[in-house]
């Protein structure tokens, strides 16, 4: 992948002329915890590891300096080599612990550079900071802290990547995060991750998969740490890159291998999604919108322009299609990257991820949003029976793993640091929608009603599609496909929203018609719209932001052409702003028409969950309701 135009390269020798200090800090050094709570005693060692000194050490390039007497307490080059010769693995850790500290310590050298950090590091070694700025002295110092704690996770986490093995360690939470300074708080880190390696590291491959466990971990909790830290934006705006291993430092996103999923799925072609028109032209629309997303910029023309879709729910009864549109669009995606040579990531958000251990079911799906919004590939991610993964708040029946699933998703979905670059999308896909938290349900902006086969004709289709060749049954009088027909189709979906469908909608359309007249100007539409409001208060600004985002789309109301997706220089292979400029003349103006559409389309759904809720809710009432009548009964006549 070639390198985006707005990092800086971070040299080569800047990393190498920390590599010394990053050996030191493997071969040994003294700390005393401050969070963190020991997990071994501090003689304990891993298994293999003799508590004699070995005469010999390893010749591995660039690990075999003589060093002096042993410090005590933290000492990761005996951790991990647990045997007399040093294995290729156990190498591989110490070699990327080495690489990634240095990386660490070379961007906490330039952070300082960017900001008066190093001014006032020259001042305290020269006569102390002033008193005034002592402040600001210590703020700057906690930024450059939990930037170089970021970056040396994420570096290990990259570097190890190619290493991982089938082991499994739940290491828990992370305690002894440090930020007065930056050496304190690589000390804390490594002091951490010895305890871990202890506890945990009882061979080769439980010992690459804790340093991962911890990489991981480290990141989850230093990211969250500065969401309230001061002076860290020149971290944020800046972007780094290391050209030797092809790694990229943007702010507290994780670096990951920009690799394509092994897809195992069966793919599904358009024309074997009967019904469904909406839902099936706008998921194929949405596949080749993904293709705009320039890897060099790393933003989608789309993502500017507007019209972009980052989330939608695709609802409806069970057997209504929701797992073939699935099966279709992931198709599409992964064929449109095949052409264009880029790497595609698809993942699924499933009830495996739900953990009874306190906080791992956040992590799980926390991981599942970084594989899949990794700026270096094309990402496609799924969570379906969204009602039994996440959970809803104020419902009793609602585990803490499916809560903390909820929380994370909300966060990444529309939350204070969610940057919607146009290289992914997360479809959320529910047969009983009204069991889906309002919060989070209103973060999708897309609504993809999967409502499957409504006419005789797409009924007629279905059957002879899933009967396949292997009969003789004459078709009848009827053409085969042409109510497929996507255009046609669509067309008489969206004109049919011209209405409402919902009786409690069409009520509140019809009212405001009556006092306004035809809804042809904004204020009319606004009228319309606090209508619906004073009928559900659920309908907030949320609401209005996902139906004008709607009509955005709207606007964009065309597929990219399919010659576009078949030869990759005519659109795939060209610059931001060449796609940009080709993807604008294709632009359609928005009319009234489009807006009411919309936001019938969008409070339909609304309602249509509410009504079921309510009556979910009624039933349950009227039931328990009964068995408190009953109750009473038997105990009045004495049954009990």
């Amino acid at each position: 992948m070639s390198q985006m135009s707005d990092q800086m390269e971070l040299r080569e020798e800047e990393i190498l002329a920390h590599y010394a200090a990053a050996l030191a800090l493997l071969d040994g050094f003294d700390h005393a915890p401050r969070v963190g709570k020991a997990r071994v005693a501090a003689a304990e060692v891993s298994p293999g590891v003799g508590v004699s000194r070995r005469r010999f050490r390893s010749t591995t390039p660039g690990l075999s300096a003589a060093r002096t007497t042993r410090a005590a307490g933290v000492d990761l080059r005996e951790r991990i080599e647990t045997g007399e010769l040093l294995s290729p693995l156990q190498a591989s850790v110490l070699t990327s612990l080495r690489r990634a500290l240095a990386i660490a310590m070379a961007v906490g050298e330039a952070y300082g550079e960017r900001t008066e950090l190093a001014a006032f590091k020259r001042e305290n070694l020269s006569g102390g900071v002033a008193t005034a700025r002592a402040g600001e002295f210590r703020e700057l110092m906690t930024a450059e802290a939990l930037a170089v704690l970021f970056v040396f996770g994420s570096a290990t986490a990259f570097l190890m990547a190619p290493h991982a093995t089938e082991d499994s360690v739940d290491i828990g939470d992370v305690e002894e995060v440090l930020t007065e300074n930056a050496p304190l708080a690589l000390h804390g880190a490594l002091w951490e991750l010895d305890q871990l390696l202890a506890q945990h590291g009882s061979d080769e491959g439980r010992a690459v998969s804790t340093v991962l466990a911890y990489a991981e971990a480290l990141m989850t909790k230093v990211a969250a740490r500065a969401e309230n830290a001061g002076c860290l934006e020149p971290f944020r705006a800046a972007a780094w890159h290391v050209e030797a291993d092809d790694f990229a430092i943007r702010g507290f996103e994780p670096a990951t291998k920009a690799k394509s999923s092994t897809l195992t799925m069966t793919f599904k072609a358009p024309h074997e999604v009967v019904g469904n028109h909406i839902a099936k032209y706008q998921a194929m629309k949405l596949a080749k919108m993904l293709m705009a997303y320039d890897f060099e910029r790393r933003l989608n023309p789309f993502a500017e322009l507007g019209g972009f879709i980052f989330t939608f729910m695709g609802d409806g009864a069970p057997g209504t299609g929701k797992t073939t549109l699935i099966q279709m669009m992931a198709g599409l995606i992964h064929g449109y990257c095949e052409v264009a040579g880029v790497p595609f990531r698809y993942q699924n958000l499933s009830t495996d991820n739900i953990d009874s251990y306190q906080g791992k079911s956040g992590q799980n799906a926390k991981a599942f949003i970084n594989n899949v919004i990794d700026p270096g590939v094309i990402g496609f991610g799924t969570i379906d029976d969204i009602d039994q993964l996440a959970g809803k708040r104020g419902d009793r029946q609602s585990s803490a793993g499916q809560l903390e699933i909820t929380a994370v998703l909300m966060e990444s979905f529309a939350g204070a640091n969610t940057v919607v670059r146009g290289n992914c999308t997360f479809g959320m896909f529910s047969n009983y929608p009204e069991n889906v938290d309002d919060a989070l349900r209103q973060r999708a902006g897309g609504r993809f009603l999967v409502d499957g086969p409504q006419t005789r004709e797409d009924y007629i289709d279905i059957l002879a599609l899933l009967m396949g060749k292997n009969h003789d049954i004459p078709v009848g009088a009827h053409e085969m496909m042409a109510a497929q027909e996507i255009k046609k189709a669509v067309a008489a979906s969206f004109e049919s929203h011209a209405k409402p469908h919902e009786a409690g909608l069409l009520e509140v359309f019809d009212r405001v018609y009556g006092q306004v007249g035809e809804l042809d100007t904004l204020a009319k539409l606004g009228t319309y719209l606090k209508g619906i409001q004073e009928a559900d208060s659920r309908f907030t600004g949320r609401a209005i932001k996902n139906i004008t985002d709607a009509v955005k789309v709207r606007a964009m109301d065309f597929e990219l052409p399919d010659e576009w997706m078949e030869e990759p220089e005519l659109f795939l292979r060209k610059d931001y702003d060449a796609k940009k400029a080709m993807i604008a003349e294709l632009r359609v103006p928005i009319t009234t028409e489009m807006v009411i559409q919309e936001i019938n389309r969008y409070a339909d759904s609304e309602f249509r969950y509410a009504d079921k809720s309510d009556e979910v809710a009624i039933t349950e009432m009227v039931r328990d309701m009964g068995r408190t009548a009953e109750a009473k009964r038997r105990y009045l006549e004495g049954e009990g």
